[in-house]
């Protein structure tokens, strides 16, 4: 039987239609939800950096956090790497832009990427990352993920994330991250950056 003769059986045996019930559903909600994303982000293998004024050196913070990093990517307007050096050496180091490479396999090799998110959860630490940039596989394919989020964003559960969340206009996707890439799958033995970033720093700036 082909779909459509299937789905107009249905149709003509269907003799009364229900709307659904409405059902309110309420979250869970946390007495310090700001403590509660950062405990969270901590359980799931995430880094936090707190208390980062609006003004400060995104350079030279995501630099101490990944000293011996050499290629950064990210879009951010304020990530120059300008007057910074690799390592303990003089190594220039590399920034690219997920914006003007000619396709996502040009990204990688990327040690560290910084990118911005829009809305943390306190419910399990997951960040919504609208893509704002051409090639989402900055995303996963570097080896730490660092992003950059503003702590008033901080939601208590994933009812009020979805009410906050929003795409950009030009791609339509986004995605949420929590911490570090890790399955389970593999001989029952936890692995640590299996299908993306090995490492994910949360830095919290303040309002």
């Amino acid at each position: 039987m082909k779909k459509e003769d299937f789905l107009n059986k249905l149709r003509q045996n269907t003799h009364f239609q229900y709307d659904m019930p409405k059902e309110e559903i309420k979250g869970i909600e946390y007495e310090d939800t700001f403590e509660q994303f950062v405990r969270m982000t901590e359980t799931v293998g995430g880094h936090v950096i707190n208390d980062v004024r609006k003004d400060a050196d995104l350079n030279e913070l995501v630099r101490r956090a990944y000293p011996d990093a050499k290629v950064f990517c990210s879009n951010l307007k304020g990530i120059t790497l300008k007057g910074l050096k690799g390592g303990n050496d003089s190594t220039a180091l590399e920034l690219r832009n997920p914006d003007t490479v000619a396709e996502a396999n040009d990204l990688n090799g990327t040690d560290v990427a910084i990118v911005q998110g829009t809305v943390g959860v306190a419910e399990n630490g997951c960040i919504w990352i609208p893509q704002t940039m051409k090639e989402k596989a900055l995303l996963f394919i570097s080896e730490y993920l660092v992003i950059v989020l503003n702590r008033k964003n901080i939601v208590n559960n994933m009812h009020d994330a979805y009410d906050r969340i929003g795409m950009d206009d030009r791609y339509n996707f986004g995605t949420f991250i929590s911490g570090p890439s890790k399955t389970a799958d593999i001989e029952q033995a936890l692995v640590i950056g299996a299908q993306a970033a090995r490492g994910v720093t949360v830095v919290l700036v303040d309002e």
